[in-house]
């Protein structure tokens, strides 16, 4: 599954496909420098509204299409959309780059997957880049998450449309297949947004760009993620990066990830919620490249 030589051919610019236990497994390629692979969240979201071209400037980016979503191959049995899983093809996409160590850069659920990576497979990675994630889910965390939404038109009150998200993103739970759950995602993207209606133009195109595969979506994984007692085993550098706005991972949690975590750096941007990539790319960009100093 790759040779651990440096394979060329493997991180040439454009997309890339091969099989993982006979399971097509997508990636693309972009950028010059030190090899860094990014998991996008969701779970089942699109993986292009992570692609950030101002990193690519500083690295090789090598943006993961997970397993049940886009052109990657799709899942027999929808409960095998996991964590585990998730790990085990993120395995298979760094054994198949052929670098030795890469840098991780986990988004949001992408951020639980690259933390469990770091922790199963220390040898295989340079830095982290844990942006907008948490080292814990369970009731707690939805509990807080559902009162930042229910409390999200009060943030708004000179816009009626914001009075409208709650409901949007209800709508969620309830949409079995990819367009009516990409449809209820886009209706209650501006949430996850420090302030949607100030750049709702700037936004638009990233809202109708949303892409929501149902399967990995709706899976549950039987265990709560949690890794919280384990932080510390974590050695390489850490960027932690959090929206001050984000409802959903929002700086508690990063605080958490921070405190337990060895050599980490903990970045706020003010200004953004759970897309800082998209909301304050220059600030975000230079929290990932600092790694390679440390």
């Amino acid at each position: 599954m790759g040779s651990t030589s440096h394979d060329v051919g493997n991180l040439a610019p454009g997309a890339h496909t091969f099989t993982v236990d006979g399971v097509r497994q997508v990636y693309h390629v972009a950028g010059t420098g030190p090899v860094c692979v990014a998991h996008s969240g969701g779970p089942g979201i699109d993986w292009a509204y992570l692609r950030t071209p101002s990193l690519e400037e500083h690295f090789t980016m090598v943006y993961v299409e997970p397993v049940g979503t886009g052109a990657s191959g799709r899942l027999d049995d929808p409960a095998d959309y996991r964590l585990a899983t998730y790990v085990r093809f993120l395995d298979a996409v760094v054994a198949h780059l052929g670098v030795p160590r890469v840098y991780l850069l986990g988004h949001s659920h992408g951020g639980f997957v690259a933390q469990r990576y770091a922790l199963d497979h220390p040898d295989r990675v340079a830095g982290l880049a844990l942006y907008d994630t948490s080292p814990v889910t369970g009731a707690e965390f939805w509990a807080e998450a559902m009162a930042g939404l229910a409390a999200y038109p009060q943030r708004h009150p000179d816009r009626p449309e914001a009075a409208a998200v709650p409901a949007a993103f209800a709508q969620i739970g309830g949409a079995t297949d990819d367009e009516s759950l990409s449809a209820a995602l886009r209706a209650a993207v501006p949430v996850y947004f420090a302030d949607f209606w100030g750049r709702q133009e700037e936004f638009a195109p990233f809202q109708a760009a949303v892409r929501v595969s149902a399967a990995p979506a709706g899976a549950q994984d039987p265990t709560p993620f949690d890794v919280r007692d384990t932080l510390g085993e974590i050695t390489v550098p850490v960027v932690v990066i959090v929206g001050e706005y984000d409802f959903i991972c929002g700086p508690r949690w990063a605080e958490q990830l921070h405190a337990g975590l060895k050599d980490s750096r903990l970045v706020r941007l003010e200004r953004s919620g759970h897309f800082a990539h998209i909301e304050q790319p220059a600030e975000f960009t230079e929290a990932v490249v600092e790694l390679l100093k440390r």
